[in-house]
């Protein structure tokens, strides 16, 4: 689960809610940005907590300011007590710069990459529909893609990518082994829907998605995320696992 799906139980109740996230049986969470302010010591506690449960975190989401020169050691310590495999930007300021400006950002990646990988991490990029709408013809997702080092991850937001117009198989396979995990969050066309739609309601085809990402996408693990619905954070985290579960057999 990408934990921005239960922000407002975060807030109020850490522990309880990753207890809580546990109990319905997810096995891997991914923690947000707020978690770049814990103290050294909250990071252990929470790396305990989530040794206690059984849980995974193979990444956390950052703002690109997390692997600046100046804040990228912070992040690789916090990142390492948490155990994670991949540090995961999920937001630019190149937007409005134009093409060359996400060229330039993925310089920003590549650096990243380098000072993450004394600790065996990686870096990422997680897209929103941006990345995916074109400028002057060419999207900037693939100039992410084209300008950065195979093992810079390309964590791919299913939902974002379908409001964008394009097609999330189509870009898995033009990528292969760098979509090495996936936000399975929906999307839906209808007038109002948009992503209030619980997993499995809106317009992806699942299955050709897992196809991909499992025969040659190189998937390592999926996140479920939500951004909200017609239930609490807490029941619609409950009900995605159980239609994922189902369409998993």
């Amino acid at each position: 689960l990408e934990l921005y799906s239960v922000r407002e139980g975060l807030k109020k109740d850490l522990d309880g809610t990753v207890k809580a996230v546990a109990g319905m049986g997810y096995q891997c969470v991914e923690f947000y940005a707020p978690y770049w302010d814990w103290s050294e010591q909250q990071t252990k506690d929470v790396r305990k907590l989530i040794d206690d449960l059984g849980v995974k975190c193979y990444s956390t989401h950052n703002a690109s300011s997390y692997v600046s020169k100046e804040n990228i050691g912070k992040t690789r310590d916090r990142c390492g007590i948490l155990g994670c495999k991949y540090v995961v930007v999920a937001s630019t300021d190149v937007e409005g710069q134009g093409i060359d400006g996400w060229r330039k950002f993925a310089d920003v990646l590549n650096e990243a990459n380098e000072g993450l990988a004394s600790a065996k991490m990686h870096s990422g990029y997680h897209n929103h529909k941006t990345e995916f709408v074109p400028i002057d013809g060419v999207r900037p997702i693939e100039v992410l893609a084209k300008n950065t080092k195979p093992t810079v991850m390309l964590q791919l937001d299913v939902g974002t990518c379908l409001e964008a117009g394009s097609d999330p198989v189509a870009w898995i396979k033009a990528n292969p082994g760098r979509i090495r995990s996936l936000h399975l969050k929906d999307w839906s066309p209808d007038a109002g829907k948009g992503y209030t739609v619980l997993f499995g309601e809106g317009g992806a085809d699942w299955k050709a998605i897992f196809a991909a990402a499992e025969h040659g996408g190189g998937v390592e693990y999926y996140l479920i995320e939500q951004e909200g619905s017609r239930m609490s954070e807490l029941d619609t985290a409950r009900e995605c696992l159980k239609t994922y579960r189902k369409m998993r057999g």
